[in-house]
């Protein structure tokens, strides 16, 4: 809901003069931000953005496997990475668990698998969300540090932030119908032990339920604390709920309040746009976000192999939303580092 001007012209103010010492008050009333004042809560966004990573709008080249349904035949997930890599992927993406008839080491096999499927080109792994990382574990009778360690070893590069939702016990109770979710220290637990066995991660909020502006700020600042005492933590992304999507107007002025909490512990901050029409998009570029994910590649082996089969991005596509907001593209790998420009 838009907050009345005059707060918002303090909090304006005060970001303008010194973003990280914004209180948790002032960023409340920034997450109401509407019309010219939403204007210039991107634009002060988009200066702290420019200033943190430059103009470069990036994306990786990436395809996208369920666990649940290629994680018991390895033959098949070998075939999909190598095609992958043919096609100029250089990360794979296991989204849900793998099936537990896999047995107790099935997810170590399936890390084994994805890069004997990539060879000696390589691929970067990014696998394993936080309640997988758990069940794993248990199967094999592990801590989630030894799990963590087994699969970094074995070729995982890096655990989503996925399943965090929104983190607050109560809210994650309401989405779970009343029965409480994993909890949030858990969920922070897990994922600092990934980045301490030398693991990085992405970071999420899914927005536009039940939670509170309050919550969202409270949310972001959990997220800025645990990347800046472990620095494991790549990029933050926005996700609106299934189930009550949120305003474009909520969804610009989160995004821009994220670039600026954010700032100086996590670098880059993604339009994800699967979730978005391509306006809204180019919105969220010109307000703090500079970077566009994964291409999702579904290939011709198996197309519907991925939980987002039929959902890609081709460099046509990216190049022409760089275009739009008048910023060159360039190519990343999952850390952001260099590759040949696109």
């Amino acid at each position: 809901m838009p907050a009345p001007s005059a707060l918002l012209a303090d909090a304006l103010a005060a970001a303008a003069h010194d973003h990280r010492a914004l209180t948790d008050e002032q960023a409340v009333v920034l997450l109401g931000a509407d019309g010219d004042d939403l204007d210039r809560l991107a634009a002060l966004a988009d200066d702290v953005r420019r200033a943190r990573v430059g103009d470069a709008v990036t994306f990786v080249v990436n395809r996208n496997l369920d666990g649940e349904r290629v994680g018991a035949d390895l033959p098949h997930v070998r075939e999909l990475v190598a095609e992958a890599v043919a096609l100029g992927a250089t990360e794979v993406c296991v989204q849900g668990p793998v099936p537990d008839r896999a047995g107790p080491e099935g997810s170590l096999a399936l890390v084994r698998a994805v890069a004997e499927g990539a060879g000696a080109a390589g691929v970067h792994l990014h696998a394993f969300r936080v309640p997988e990382v758990l069940r794993a574990a248990d199967l094999r009778a592990s801590t989630p540090r030894a799990f963590l360690r087994a699969a970094r070893d074995a070729g995982l590069g890096s655990v989503p932030g996925t399943a965090a939702k929104v983190l607050d016990d109560a809210v994650r109770t309401e989405l779970n119908g009343g029965v409480p979710d994993l909890p949030v220290s858990t969920w922070v637990d897990v994922l600092r032990t990934a980045h301490e066995t030398g693991l990085t991660s992405t970071s999420t909020l899914v927005h536009g339920g039940p939670e509170t502006p309050a919550q969202q700020v409270a949310h972001l600042r959990l997220l800025a604390g645990l990347a800046a005492s472990t620095g494991g933590i790549t990029e933050f992304i926005a996700m609106p709920s299934p189930s009550r999507p949120p305003s474009a107007r909520a969804t610009r002025a989160l995004h821009a309040l994220a670039r600026l909490l954010l700032d100086g512990s996590v670098d880059h901050v993604q339009a994800a746009w699967p979730k978005h029409p391509a306006g809204l998009v180019a919105d969220l570029l010109r307000g703090g976000a500079d970077d566009l994910g994964g291409l999702l590649l579904d290939g011709e082996l198996d197309p519907g192999a991925g939980q987002e089969a039929g959902t890609t991005l081709t460099r046509e596509d990216a190049l022409a939303l760089a275009d739009r907001v008048g910023r060159p593209l360039r190519q990343r790998t999952t850390r952001y580092g260099e590759l040949a420009p696109a």
